[in-house]
């Protein structure tokens, strides 16, 4: 039997089918194996599939083969998951746009890639002033000291800054490539990249020995804002990939935080803009930032009362409305969406929060029953 990975990777081959389609394909036949035999006309039910995506899959589909697929996918890359991997990261494969494959080279952190240990990230600009570097250095030290995981994308700049104090600190710190895993960039970094190997992890979309593309990394950047709890916003201008971050993790439900700058200081015209949009600002005090994020609710923080009467506390009118849509028998997500009236993104971040709390538990194929 075809495992359900291989069927990850086969469909992602198909030109047109990206992370997105791949979702709802997910969602719509419950698992991609069903998808690939699925018909042509089947899969016009799904959003998305226009004539010319179908047209595509037809032709496409008849020549992959998912096993042989996968086998020769394992010899060229020997460490990936996909979202039918009981190690894919949870946050990650919440989010609506999973990466099919998500390649990595370091070493794992099980407690990671479950959503038990807390990770952040933080993002800014290439080119940081002296206030940036310092309180990117500040506050990776900080969170490194106190448990948390920094993840950035090893660009020059803020990330630099923020893997490099973490690492100094004694913490773990997580590496989002826009390039395969066994590509440095920017080059100057390869000390960096040999460090984060050591106790740490390196992760990327992209297979091994793809180079540096422009249109990657605005793509890893939603990665990033799906793998932390929350983002860190330190010096951006307006027109940076932080702020495309930043938008990543609103549409995630993460928390975003951004480092106030003086009005006339062009590295943070973007954080002032975040913080114009309702940010919470970072402030000197780092205990009250550090207290915030450590009150952001871990999969294992909460642990099951043995008395009835604590079992399910109030919720907020969002988060019943979703539980009260939950039965006992398992539920498609789209079906989910259906029953509340909410939008998917609401719908998500509710589940991922009732799920931490151990009230429902996700099965795989995007269902979800009570605990």
């Amino acid at each position: 039997m075809v495992e359900e990975g291989a069927y990850w990777l086969a469909w992602a081959q198909i030109s047109g089918i990206g992370p997105v389609l791949l979702r709802r394909l997910q969602q719509h036949f419950g698992t991609l194996a069903t998808a690939w035999n699925a018909t042509k006309v089947q899969l016009g039910e799904v959003e998305g599939f226009g004539f010319q995506t179908l047209e595509k899959v037809v032709q496409q589909r008849s020549r992959l083969h998912p096993e042989q697929l996968f086998t020769k996918h394992q010899q060229e890359n020997s460490h990936f998951w996909t979202p039918a991997d009981a190690d894919y990261p949870r946050l990650l494969l919440e989010t609506p746009s999973p990466p099919p494959i998500l390649y990595y080279r370091g070493e794992v952190e099980l407690q990671e890639n479950l959503g038990q240990k807390p990770m952040v990230g933080i993002v800014g600009t290439r080119q940081p002033s002296e206030y940036g570097i310092r309180w990117t250095r500040q506050i990776s030290t900080a969170l490194a000291k106190n448990g948390f995981t920094v993840v950035s994308g090893m660009a020059e700049g803020i990330d630099t800054e923020s893997h490099n104090a973490a690492k100094k600190a004694g913490g773990r710190t997580i590496a989002v490539l826009g390039t395969g895993v066994d590509v440095i960039y920017p080059h100057k970094n390869r000390d960096l990249y040999k460090q984060i190997l050591t106790a740490g992890l390196v992760v990327s979309e992209y297979p091994t020995k793809t180079p540096p593309d422009r249109t990657h990394f605005p793509r890893r950047n939603r990665i990033i804002a799906g793998l932390s709890r929350a983002i860190l916003v330190m010096e951006a201008p307006l027109k940076s990939g932080a702020l495309i971050t930043a938008t990543y993790a609103n549409e995630f439900g993460r928390d975003v935080y951004a480092l106030p700058g003086r009005l006339d200081d062009y590295p943070s015209q973007g954080c002032l803009k975040l913080l114009s949009q309702g940010a919470t600002f970072i402030l000197k005090e780092l205990d009250e930032l550090l207290t915030m994020l450590g009150a952001i609710p871990q999969i294992d923080a909460i642990e099951a009362s043995t008395a009835p009467e604590q079992l399910m506390p109030t919720l907020s009118p969002e988060l019943q409305t979703v539980m009260n849509a939950i039965a006992s028998d398992a539920l498609p997500f789209d079906f989910i969406v259906q029953q509340t009236g909410m939008a998917a993104g609401s719908v998500s971040s509710a589940l991922l929060q009732l799920e931490l709390m151990g009230f429902i538990s996700q099965l795989p194929g995007m269902r979800y029953q009570k605990s």
